[in-house]
C-alpha cells in the first residue's frame, strides 16, 4: 500500500510544480496517440460505412478478419514495422525507426480494425432504418455512406474513444519501434516501464495515475464538445 501512497504523491507533486519532462512527455504522448486516432479514424469510420452499405464477394471474410485483428498483438506488430523500416528493409531509406512518427505507424496498425469493426456495427444498424429511403432517392453508395458517417457520428465517436484507449495504453510495439529514446520517443507508458525497470515504483505509479488522469479528461473533453451530455444523449 505504501508505493501506492507514494504513487499518489509522486503524481501530484509532478502536476503540481508541473514537472518539465512529465510536461514534455505527457505532450509527446498526446501528439502521437491523437494523430494515429485521427489516421486510423480517416481509414475505419470509410471502412465500416463501405461493409455496412456494400454487399460484395468477400464481405463476411473482411468482417472476421477485421473481428480477429482486434486482438492483435502489438509485439508482433512493433516487430513487423522495425522490420518494414529498419535499414534492410523496404522503407528503410526513409529513416523513421526510432522517430515519433513509427510510433504513429505502428499505433494506426493496431487501432484501425478496432475503429472499423466497431463502426461497421454501430452503422450496419443505421443501414437498416435508412436502407428504403436512400434506396428510394436513388442514391450512390458513396453518398449512402456519407449520410451514414453522419448521422452516425455519436456512435462513432464511441469507436474512436475505444482506439484511444487502446492507443494511448500502448507500449510494446512503440517500445520496439520507437526507442524509448529520452526528449525524442519517450512517452507515458515507455516512461512507465523505464521507472519499473529501475525499480523506482513510486515514479512509476505516479506516471500511470497521471496517464490515467489523462485519458479521463480526453475521453470527458470529447463528450463535451460533442455535446452527448445534452438532450438525455449521455
Amino acid at each position: 500500500m505504501s508505493d501506492l501512497w507514494d504513487g499518489l504523491s509522486q503524481a501530484f507533486w509532478l502536476l503540481l510544480t508541473l514537472d518539465a519532462d512529465l510536461v514534455s512527455i505527457t505532450l509527446r504522448s498526446l501528439r502521437v496517440t491523437l494523430t494515429a486516432l485521427l489516421i486510423a479514424s480517416c481509414i475505419g469510420f470509410p471502412l465500416g460505412a463501405l461493409l455496412a452499405v456494400r454487399r460484395f464477394r468477400f464481405r463476411r471474410f473482411t468482417i472476421a478478419i477485421l473481428n480477429a485483428l482486434m486482438g492483435l498483438p502489438p509485439v508482433v506488430v512493433g516487430l513487423i514495422v522495425y522490420v518494414l523500416l529498419s535499414r534492410s528493409g523496404p522503407f528503410g531509406v526513409f529513416g523513421l525507426l526510432f522517430t515519433p512518427t513509427a510510433m504513429v505507424i505502428a499505433q494506426v496498425i493496431i487501432i484501425v480494425p478496432l475503429i472499423a469493426s466497431i463502426a461497421h456495427q454501430a452503422l450496419r444498424d443505421l443501414w437498416s432504418e435508412y436502407h428504403d429511403l436512400l434506396i428510394s432517392m436513388n442514391t450512390t453508395p458513396l453518398q449512402r455512406m456519407q449520410v451514414l458517417i453522419w448521422d452516425g457520428r455519436r456512435a462513432l465517436m464511441t469507436a474512436a474513444l475505444a482506439g484511444f484507449g487502446r492507443a494511448i495504453g500502448e507500449v510494446g510495439a512503440i517500445m520496439i519501434v520507437g526507442g524509448n529514446i529520452d526528449h525524442h520517443t519517450r512517452v507515458l507508458t515507455t516512461a512507465i516501464a523505464l521507472e519499473t525497470g529501475k525499480g523506482d515504483f513510486a515514479r512509476a505509479l505516479g506516471l500511470g495515475f497521471i496517464l490515467i488522469f489523462m485519458a479521463i479528461l480526453v475521453n470527458l473533453m470529447i463528450h463535451v464538445v460533442s455535446r452527448t451530455e445534452r438532450g438525455g444523449r449521455w
